[in-house]
């Protein structure tokens, strides 16, 4: 018996034969109690916005249709990306450092640097003294 209920009395509900079977049957399948299954059943309905009249197909249908539009879009938005933007820049820098690779005389080094005549870049004024 459930836990929870257990200081519950039991109340009869009248209901067909072959339905009281098929209901046993279930319950036995989902290894709950009659009371703990239907309580489960009421509660998944309430909490979704079901009604047991309701068909479910179109519904879930029309649900996994929009998800696949969705996942679509997004993997064509990251396909765009990786062929404007990602492949293009990866390859002008390989390109970039095989062409470095390829020539070392491009390649500048600190000694080329420090040979050259350095740039002046402040001159000191001179002072007249009158």
């Amino acid at each position: 018996m459930d836990k929870e209920f257990n200081r519950q009395q039991f109340e009869t509900l009248k209901i067909k034969a072959s339905v009281a079977k098929k209901f046993r049957k279930y319950c036995r399948k989902i290894s709950k109690s009659q009371s703990m299954t239907l309580l489960l059943m009421l509660e998944f309905f309430e909490s979704h916005g079901l009604s047991p009249e309701e068909d479910l197909g179109p519904h879930i249908n029309t649900l996994e249709s929009l998800l696949k539009k969705r996942f679509n879009s997004v993997i064509a938005i990251i396909r765009d990306i990786e062929k404007h933007q990602t492949k293009p820049t990866a390859a002008m820098m390989q390109s970039l450092f095989t062409e470095l690779e390829a020539d070392p005389q491009k390649i500048p080094s600190e000694k080329a640097q420090n040979s050259s005549k350095p740039t002046i870049r402040f001159v000191e004024r001179k002072q007249n003294k009158d």
